[in-house]
C-alpha cells in the first residue's frame, strides 16, 4: 500500500465509509428495511439513502479539493452532515 498516500483526512474517510458498511450490513440483519418516501424523489431504503448519501461525499470532497483552498476537514463535516440529513429524512 505505499503506493498510495495515506493521509490523515484519506484514511479517516475511508475509515468511516468502512464503518458505515459494516454497521448498516448489521442494522438490516437485525431490522430488514422497507422503501419510503421522504423529501428525495424517488421511495428508498436504508441501503439506498446510504450510497446516494456516498456519492454526495465523494462530490463534496472533489468539489472542495478541486475549486477552494478550504480544509478538506470541512468537506467531511459537511459531508458527514449531509449524510445525517440524507439518511434521517431523505
Amino acid at each position: 500500500m505505499e503506493w498510495m498516500v495515506w493521509t490523515t483526512p484519506t484514511t479517516v474517510f475511508f475509515s468511516a465509509i468502512a464503518a458505515m458498511l459494516v454497521g448498516m450490513t448489521a442494522w438490516e440483519v437485525v431490522s430488514p428495511t422497507v422503501e419510503r418516501k421522504g423529501f428525495l424523489p424517488i421511495a428508498t431504503t436504508r441501503g439506498d439513502r446510504l450510497f446516494i448519501g456516498l456519492l454526495c461525499a465523494a462530490y463534496i470532497h472533489l468539489l472542495v479539493v478541486g475549486f477552494t483552498p478550504l480544509s478538506i476537514w470541512l468537506a467531511l463535516a459537511a459531508s458527514g452532515l449531509w449524510l445525517l440529513i440524507l439518511m434521517r429524512w431523505g
